[in-house]
C-alpha cells in the first residue's frame, strides 16, 4: 500500500512538472501561439466560405483545395478593405466636422484668450503675464528633444514591422488551416496520449463546429445591429447618409463587447449626433433634448432587437448554452481581465465545456450543467 501511494505522488510530481515546462514553453513562445490561435479563428470564419466555393464545380469538378484556401482568404481581406475603407473615412469626417463647429466667440482666438483668463482667475499665482500656449509649447519642446523623437521613431518601426510580421503569420497559417480543415485536430491530437486520440479528435471536432458558427454569427450579429442604427438615424432622426453609416459602424463594432459595448455605443452615437446637430445642423428640427432621446430611444430599440432575437439565436445554436451561463460567465471574465476578459469569455468557454462534457460527463456539476 505504501509502495502505491509513493508511486502515485512521483507521477503527480512527473505530471506536475511537465505542466509546469509545457506552461513555461507557452509563455515563452506566446506570440507564436497568439499567431496560431488568430490563424485558427480566421480559418473558423473562412470554413463556411471554402465549404460554398468547394460546391461550385466546372465540367463536375471542383477548385483544387489551395485555390479555394486562396479564395476564401482574398474574400475575407476583401470584405474586410470594403470596411474599412467605407467606414473608416466616414468616421473620421464626422469627426473633421465636430471639429469646425460654429461656436460663437470661437474665431480669432477667442477661446484661447477667455480660457487663459479663466486659469489666471482660478490660480492668481501665475501672474497676468500667463500665457497658456507659451507654456505648452515650451513644456513640448523639452518632451520632444532628438533623443526623445527617436525613440518614438524606433518603437513606430519596431511595432510596424512586428505588425507586417504578424499579418503574414495569420495569412499564412491559416492558408494551410483552410486548406486542410483536419490539420488543426490533427496537430492537437499528436499531443495526446494514444489511448485519448479518439476522445480528443471529437472533442476538437465538436469545438470547432461550435465556435466556427459563434464566429460567423458574431459577425452577423455586428451587421445586423449596423445596419438597423443605420435605418433609424438615417430614417427617423434625419442625421444623414454617410454620418448614420459612420455612427452604425462604430455602434456595431463597440457592440462585440458583452454588455460593456452596447451601451458604450449608444453614449457614443449620442454624443456624436449632438455634435453634428448643433454643429452642421442636420438631424430632425426638434428640441436638442428631445432629439438626444429619439436618438438614445432608437438604438435602445436596436439593443433590444439584439438582445431579444440575435444573442439568442447565436447563443443557443452556436456554443448551446444557458443565456445565465453566459451573463455568469461574462462577469467573472470582466472581473478578472476587464472588457479583452468579456471578449474572449465567450470562445474559451465553449472550449471549456466541450472538454467537461467529453472527459468528466460523469461529474455531478457537470451533468447537470448540460442538462437542457
Amino acid at each position: 500500500m505504501e509502495e502505491r501511494s509513493i508511486d502515485r505522488l512521483s507521477r503527480y510530481i512527473i505530471f506536475a512538472g511537465l505542466f509546469t515546462i509545457v506552461a513555461a514553453l507557452c509563455w515563452y513562445f506566446r506570440s507564436v501561439l497568439v499567431y496560431i490561435i488568430a490563424a485558427f479563428v480566421v480559418s473558423l470564419i473562412g470554413a463556411p466560405i471554402a465549404k460554398l466555393l468547394r460546391r461550385i464545380r466546372i465540367k463536375g469538378r471542383s477548385a483544387p483545395d489551395w485555390l479555394l484556401s486562396v479564395l476564401t482568404l482574398i474574400l475575407i481581406f476583401l470584405i474586410l478593405g470594403l470596411v474599412i475603407t467605407r467606414a473608416v473615412p466616414v468616421v473620421t469626417g464626422i469627426i473633421r466636422d465636430a471639429s469646425l463647429l460654429n461656436m460663437s466667440g470661437a474665431g480669432d482666438g477667442q477661446v484661447l484668450e477667455r480660457l487663459n483668463n479663466y486659469l489666471i482667475d482660478i490660480f492668481p499665482a501665475l501672474g497676468p503675464e500667463f500665457n497658456g500656449v507659451d507654456f505648452i509649447m515650451e513644456k513640448l519642446s523639452g518632451v520632444l528633444s532628438l533623443s526623445s523623437v527617436s525613440s518614438v521613431i524606433g518603437s513606430v518601426a519596431s511595432a510596424v514591422t512586428s505588425l507586417v510580421i504578424g499579418i503574414f503569420s495569420i495569412v499564412f497559417i491559416s492558408f494551410f488551416f483552410i486548406r486542410d480543415d483536419s490539420l488543426f485536430r490533427r496537430i492537437v491530437v499528436s499531443l495526446v496520449p494514444d489511448r485519448l486520440e479518439a476522445r480528443v479528435g471529437s472533442a476538437v471536432g465538436e469545438i470547432e463546429g461550435l465556435l466556427s458558427r459563434y464566429f460567423v454569427g458574431l459577425i452577423i450579429e455586428i451587421i445586423g445591429v449596423a445596419l438597423l442604427d443605420f435605418l433609424g438615424l438615417w430614417l427617423i432622426a434625419r442625421v444623414g447618409v454617410n454620418y448614420a453609416i459612420g455612427i452604425a459602424f462604430i455602434a456595431g463594432i463597440l457592440n462585440v463587447i458583452p454588455y460593456v459595448g452596447p451601451l458604450l455605443g449608444e453614449v457614443i452615437g449620442v454624443v456624436l449626433c449632438l455634435i453634428i446637430k448643433y454643429g452642421t445642423g442636420a438631424g430632425l428640427d426638434v428640441n436638442i433634448w428631445l432629439f438626444a432621446l429619439i436618438v438614445f430611444a432608437i438604438m435602445l430599440a436596436v439593443q433590444m432587437v439584439d438582445v431579444f432575437v440575435y444573442q439568442p439565436l447565436i447563443y443557443s445554436t452556436s456554443i448551446k448554452a444557458k443565456p445565465l451561463e453566459i451573463f455568469i460567465v461574462l462577469l467573472v471574465a470582466g472581473h478578472i481581465g476587464g472588457a479583452v476578459g468579456m471578449f474572449v469569455a465567450i470562445p474559451a468557454y465553449t472550449v471549456i465545456r466541450v472538454i467537461a462534457s467529453s472527459f468528466f460527463p460523469n461529474l455531478k456539476p457537470i451533468r447537470r450543467l448540460l442538462q437542457s
